[in-house]
């Protein structure tokens, strides 16, 4: 039966994301469990917690043990007399459970403490990890997919350290401890225990191996569909308004549904393991009971002893079937493990140099491409800039124009070095960017994006995002300069005012002055306008261009615009086409060239009604 079925009949549904479009395709190389090593560092920092449960581990898991030797002697008094029978033994016994319930009461404090911590530990790590990484990463996974391993995967590894990893433990101490035991005890009995275990030990090696593999496929349906769910749930405006609302629950259903099915399997391999372990255990202790039984009948082993036998072998078999179910909880937390540890040691494209080149006083704003070649990762056969030379004065206001894919927005995001070039270089004030800290110049930049980024915050703060230490009047001052003062002073709670995911209280003029005020507060030597006026109507896209004229004064600034009214008063205009320079100048030079710029001028201006 295929994983992926139809949600309904005569539907067909979309491919898996492509990292899942194969679930269960082997994967290069199985690390098993081995995997729960890269753990390790996340529990080192507490090694002392550890050891103090270890500690109580064993002292608890003696007295377990110890148990049955007081049983022995007690059972193997009623043959002779009643009163003779200590009652200090009953004492001890009543001092054991309470000893016992206190012992496995703070290792379970300890250690479930000890799992809620290293989770907390973990998903901090692997967020610190994917927040950091470029562009180019999240061209090849969906954000929805990164949350699915941060949520559920790291779920499934705090319930293996918060218990499983310790009831092995503890499992094992009981399974060695009970076996030494019951060759002390008897030695033939033991014996035939002995050799029935290959019977239970090989079906829980082969099904707990299986169990792995369909726990990480599994694993893999549920990410996939967290992230086609919060990819929808992103755009929900638009997945209604282009009434898909049928088709995206069709998509979901059957990736939920895949899952489903994969986790099903999982189950019924889990019920396997436990029918097949329980079945031989149980199946063991009743032949080596028929043994023990015959033993006592011939005189050659008291009642006691076989009493004492028994209760080891039910430890020995309660703990063998522990560490069974133990072992598939393993394998799935070793799956969740391995697809954490990909997103720890995953290698972004751009990375810090080792030794970073340091600046010399404040940055002043010059930019030069020499030369710059760019693909973007995904589409290696198209170039994005083909032999780009740009320099860009400090202080100066340049414009890129040019159709759509001409590669003015790829020029933004390369200052950021969002990505590094293919071919060529990029300096800043006479340094590669690949030779300087990222952080270290991306603070010098305000960007103002074409798609506004509004957060789940207030207005005040959305603003504040690129300056935490500004204080609420230069909030005000910033809000007033990009005209949205009055439309955030009208709203409720004014400058507290929370806006909601993704500014869904706002409209899209309303959201890019937002951006606008951020990028004015951030008050940084270069200033990134990528479409910054698109959403806005006349009357603010004035009011906004005049404070963004005064912005760019004593500062560099690069401005995308194909509204060429936007970028008339720029320094210098810049015409891309196709990933090439083919014009530089100022609009009137340009409109008299009678190039593409004059062109796109006409289309704008005139209706193209001039000559063409």
């Amino acid at each position: 039966m295929r994983l992926f079925q139809p949600y309904q009949e005569g539907h067909v549904l979309p491919a898996a994301p492509t990292q899942y479009a194969n679930p269960k395709a082997p994967r290069a190389k199985s690390r098993r469990l081995g995997i729960l090593r890269a753990l390790s560092p996340f529990l080192w920092p507490y090694h002392a917690f550890i050891a103090l449960a270890v500690v109580v581990l064993l002292i608890t898991s003696a007295l377990s043990l110890a148990l049955p030797l007081a049983a022995r002697r007690v059972i193997d008094s009623f043959g002779t007399d009643i009163t003779a029978v200590p009652n200090h033994y009953f004492i001890g016994a009543l001092v054991a459970a309470a000893a016992l319930a206190a012992g496995s009461a703070l290792r379970f404090l300890i250690i479930a403490q000890l799992g809620e911590r290293v989770v907390v530990d973990i998903r901090k790590a692997v967020f610190n990890r994917v927040i950091g990484m470029s562009p180019a990463f999240y061209e090849k996974i969906m954000t929805g997919e990164v949350l699915s391993r941060i949520t559920t995967d790291t779920t499934l590894v705090q319930s293996i350290i918060g218990s499983s990893l310790l009831m092995a433990l503890r499992n094992t101490l009981m399974l060695s401890g009970g076996l030494i035991l019951l060759f002390l005890t008897s030695a033939k009995l033991a014996s035939v225990l002995l050799l029935l275990g290959p019977f239970l030990i090989l079906p829980v090696l082969l099904i707990g191996l299986k169990i792995r593999v369909i726990s990480r496929e599994a694993q893999a349906w549920v990410s996939a569909s967290s992230g086609k769910a919060s990819e929808n749930l992103s755009a929900v405006q638009t997945v209604q308004s282009f009434t898909h609302e049928h088709a995206s629950r069709a998509e979901f259903a059957g990736f939920a549904e895949s899952s489903y099915k994969a986790a099903q399997r999982r189950v019924r391999f889990a019920a396997l393991l436990t029918l097949t372990t329980m079945f031989l255990i149980f199946a063991s202790v009743v032949v080596v009971l028929w043994i023990g039984v015959a033993d006592v009948m011939a005189g050659t082993m008291t009642f006691g002893e076989l009493a004492q036998f028994m209760i080891y072998a039910v430890m020995v078999a309660s703990a063998a079937a522990g560490l069974s179910q133990i072992w598939g909880q393993l394998q799935r937390a070793a799956g969740a493990t391995e697809r954490l540890v990909e997103l720890l040691h995953m290698q972004d494209t751009v990375n810090d140099p080792t030794q970073s080149t340091p600046l010399d006083g404040p940055i002043k704003g010059q930019i030069v491409f020499d030369a710059v070649q760019f693909t973007y990762p995904t589409r290696p056969n198209s170039a994005a800039l083909d032999g780009v030379s740009i320099n860009i004065a400090p202080g100066e206001t340049v414009a890129l124009v040019g159709p759509s894919g001409a590669g003015k927005s790829t020029i933004i995001q390369l200052v950021q070095r969002f990505y590094d070039p293919t071919g060529g270089q990029i300096t800043l004030d006479g340094h590669d960017l690949r030779h300087l800290e990222r952080s270290t110049f991306r603070r010098a930049i305000a960007l103002v994006p074409q798609d506004p980024v509004i957060f789940a915050a207030t207005a005040m703060e959305n603003i504040r995002f690129g300056r935490p230490d500004a204080s609420d009047e230069d909030v005000k001052t910033a809000a007033k300069a990009a005209a949205a003062h009055d439309f955030i002073d009208a709203m409720p709670d004014q400058y507290h005012t929370f806006l909601g995911e993704r500014g869904v209280m706002l409209s899209g003029g309303q959201k890019q002055r937002v951006a606008i005020a951020r990028a004015i507060l951030r008050d940084a030597p270069i200033l990134l306008l990528d479409e910054a006026t698109s959403a806005l109507d006349a009357q603010n896209e004035h009011e906004v261009q005049q404070a963004i004229e005064k912005l760019s004064q004593d500062r560099t600034t690069l401005i995308v615009a194909h509204r060429l009214a936007t970028v008339k008063k720029a320094d210098r205009i810049i015409v891309l086409n196709e990933g090439q320079v083919v014009a530089t100048g100022t609009h009137d030079e340009l409109v008299v060239s009678d190039g593409l710029y004059a062109h796109l001028a006409r289309l704008q201006f005139t209706d193209g009604a001039a000559k063409s």
